[in-house]
Formats: structure tokens, sequence, C-alpha cells
């Protein structure tokens, strides 16, 4: 007589275990949009019940960190622990280092915390299993707790500045608005506004769009096929690089939801406003973390990484761009990497990434203004870096799909490792000036901008004047 067990790959709650079989889902899938759902249902009660003209930010810390223990520790089981002994080792930290040394010794020791969580996730309990995803002023303990688990963000993030976390508990504008909100409409009368029911719909809308279509049409275009012995053998390379770009762009959905669902939660909740467009009308994108038609446009590599993950990509840059002395490029990809876990795929990835980055920067600078001249011109060239850019990135990502060493390079032997090699040759062949030298020149035509325009003032005023004598 067979008996009925539960996944191994799941370390969360079992309870809904039969809805996982019924919908034929993996059961972390389920526990994790349920939650989600869950999260959003509770985001408009505490927007509602909770408001920070009606409670204290001391209630609202409590409530918002306990929902999200509770949420993680049904999705993750005791894997949740992990939340919080990360965030006490790196608030301890901070109470026993000064100031201008705890964000090194907290980037070091979360970082390490991190490669150890992951290395055991992937070598130790089981490779390819399902279990959490380890991402990483002078706060309390419950405003770090609640900043770092809080139920909006603990499952799906997205990432988030602290003052604007903590401004949004305490009901308080965050100090880049202060100014925008007088530019907001009847001379600065309104203040930060709840989030328009036509915010949530139209991102749950996005939601529920892109989950159909990662559902319906995933399975038709598997990315393994890319690395199919007959599938490569049988095919012509054209088709098999058209069939590259639609097995990626259905993953991408995915993302999509996960994402836009996540942001949607935490405008449910009162978080995310972004002050004032020009007409007056309420922006509620602080904290989203794509623009899909961006994405789905793009004519760079910049461009395209500009608007995945956006979140993230600001701590990265924060963190590593714009501090690292020296290649700064090269440490961002492999700290991107680390933060993102243990399997080799995402090494490949990111290190294919690399010379992508540098070999379309070349590009762009060397190439770009030659097309400049025309609109017609200025249209063939978006065209042709769009499709470049989407090859460009299929061809990267694909490691990070597939995880492993040998199918991943079996994939790039079945293109000869081309990308790699023509991005090589084009980052050598054109020259790009140093990062250092490019900020200086953007200073300096800074400083030089008033000058000339009050030149260009003078001289019409002189031309004017001379007419005049002249009449």
């Amino acid at each position: 007589m067979a008996t009925e067990t539960v996944s191994p790959a799941c370390t969360g709650s079992s309870l809904l275990q039969p809805i996982s079989e019924i919908i034929n889902l993996p059961l972390d899938q389920v526990n994790f949009v349920v939650c989600q759902l869950f999260a959003l249902l509770t985001a408009f009660g505490f927007r509602l019940y909770l408001h920070p003209s009606k409670t204290s930010p001391f209630v609202r810390h409590v409530v918002a960190t306990l929902l999200g223990f509770y949420f993680a520790l049904f999705c993750f089981g005791w894997y949740a622990l992990h939340f919080l002994v990360q965030s006490g080792l790196t608030y301890g930290i901070m109470i026993l280092t000064g100031v201008e040394h705890m964000h090194k010794y907290c980037l070091v020791v979360a970082l390490g915390y991190l490669s150890f969580c992951q290395i055991t996730r992937v070598y130790v309990f089981d490779y390819g299993m399902y279990s959490a995803d380890f991402t990483g002023r002078m706060p309390s303990l419950l405003e770090y707790f609640s900043y770092n688990c809080n139920f909006m963000g603990i499952l799906a993030g997205p990432t988030c500045s602290y003052n604007d976390y903590i401004a949004f508990i305490e009901g308080t504008p965050c100090r880049r608005h202060r100014d925008q909100q007088t530019n907001g409409k009847a001379n600065g009368r309104h203040k930060q506004a709840d989030p328009s029911p036509n915010v949530i719909v139209r991102k749950l809308a996005t939601c529920f769009f892109s989950l159909m279509v990662f559902l319906s049409v995933c399975k038709v275009f598997p990315v393994e096929r890319n690395i199919d012995d007959d599938f490569i053998a049988t095919t012509p390379f054209y088709a098999q690089v058209v069939y590259l770009y639609l097995s990626m762009l259905t993953t991408r959905p995915k993302y999509y939801f996960v994402w836009t669902l996540a942001d949607a939660i935490n405008n449910a909740a009162g978080f995310g406003f972004n002050g004032y467009t020009s007409d007056g009308s309420p922006r509620w994108d602080l904290i989203s973390n794509l623009r899909i038609t961006d994405i789905e446009f793009a004519t760079s590599f910049k461009m395209f990484l500009d608007n995945w993950n956006i979140q993230t990509a600001h701590w990265l840059k924060r963190v590593c761009y714009e501090r690292c002395p020296y290649n700064p490029t090269a440490a961002t990809f492999i700290l991107s990497a680390m933060w993102h876990g243990a399997y080799p795929g995402y090494y490949l990835t990111f290190l294919t990434g690399i010379v992508v980055t540098l070999a379309a920067r070349a590009m762009r600078h060397n190439v770009r203004p030659h097309f400049l001249g025309s609109p017609s011109h200025k249209l063939v060239y978006d065209v042709i870096t769009w499709a470049g850019t989407q090859i460009a990135i299929c061809y990267t990502v694909v490691p990070f799909v597939l995880l492993s060493v040998g199918p991943s390079m079996k994939f790039y032997r079945s293109w000869y490792f081309s990308v790699h090699i023509g991005c090589v040759l084009l980052a050598v062949a054109l020259p790009v000036k140093p990062r250092h030298l490019r900020l200086k020149e953007q200073q300096k035509g800074l400083h030089l901008a008033p000058i000339l325009s009050h030149l260009d003032s003078t001289s019409t005023d002189s031309n004017c004047n001379q007419k005049t004598k002249a009449t």
C-alpha cells in the first residue's frame, strides 16, 4: 500500500499539499503564492487600521515583524531561523564597532554567512533542492528586525532604503520628498497620498497576465532544448537563435509576476510613494523592481540591467560599483554572483556579463554617435542594437537557468563561444576612456555649462543691441 509523502524539496508547511497535488505545482511555489496573496490582503488592513495617524510606530513595527516571521516559517520552516541569525549578527556588529567601520564589517559578515548558507544549500542538503533563497543611522533592535523581516518584503523583497522604510512606518515624508510635495497640486496642500486603487489594480492585472503567460507558454519552449543533441544537429543556426530568444523570453514572466505582486503588496500597505509627477499626480514606484516595457525593448545591455531587479542593482551600485577603486564592473558582477548563490551557473552568467558589458560600452561610445545624424539612421541603430541586446542577454543568462557547469558549457560549445569571442575582440579593439576620466569630463561639462549659457545669452543681447543701433 503506497503512503503519501511530502516532497523533501520543501522545508515549509505541508498544509497546502493537497492543493499542490490538485493543480500540479510544487508545494513551495503554492506556499509562496498563497502567503503573498494573504500578505496583499493583510497590507490593506495594515494601512487602514494601523495607519500612522491611528497608531504608534512601535505597534506598526511589531505587527510587521511578527507577520513577517509567520510567513517565513510557513514558507521555509526551520530555514526561517537564518533571518534571525543573520540580522542578529549584523546588529551585534553595529553595536560593537564604530560608525566609521561598521559598514565594512557588516558586509563581510553578512556576505560570509550568506555564502555559507548558499554552499550548504547546494552541496550539503541537496543540489537543486528548493529552500530559502538567502539574500541579504543606528536603529533600535525592533526597528532593525522590522526592516529586515517585515511581512511585506520578507518573501520576495524588494530591497528598500532603511530611511524610506522608517519614514513609511512613522508616517513622515522622506527627506527627498519634502521639497517635491510643494510642487504638487494646490500649491503644496497635497501631502503623501494613500495609493489609488487604480495603481494596485493595474499591478495585479500585470501579475495575473504574467502568471498566465508563464503557465501556458513556458513548457512549450523549455530552455533545456537548447542543449538537446537532436535539436542542435537538425535545426539551422538561425532557428536555434530564434528558439533561444523565445525560450528565455518565456522564463521572464515568472519574475514579472513575483516582483510586481511584491510591489503591489507594499503599495497596498501604503509603502512606495515616490513624490509627484510634473502634473501633480502621485507616483508609486519608489521600490518598483522592474520596468517591463524597457526590459523587452532594451537597446543596450546596460538599459536591460538598469530596468531589471532595480532595487538590487541600486544596492550593488552603492555598495560596490561606486566604492571599488579598481575594475568596478568586474567587482560588481562577482559580488552579484555571490549574492545570488553557489550554483556554478550563476558565476558563468555573471562572468560572461562582464565581457558583454565591456563590449556593449565600447560599441556605444564608438559606434552610436555615427547614427545620431538623422531619425532614420537612429531607427536603424535601435533595431540592430535591440536584436543584438536580446541575443546577448539570452546567451548570457542560459547558465543561470541551467545551473550546472556541464549543460552550460555544452550550450556555449554549441555556439562555439561566439559571443564570448566577439565581445572580447570588441572590448580590446574599440577604445573607451577609463571611468575616472569620464567622470572628470562630466564634472567639467557641468561646471562649464552655466558659463557657456551666460556667454551665449551675452552674445545674443549684443547682437540685438547692434541691430537696434543699425536700425
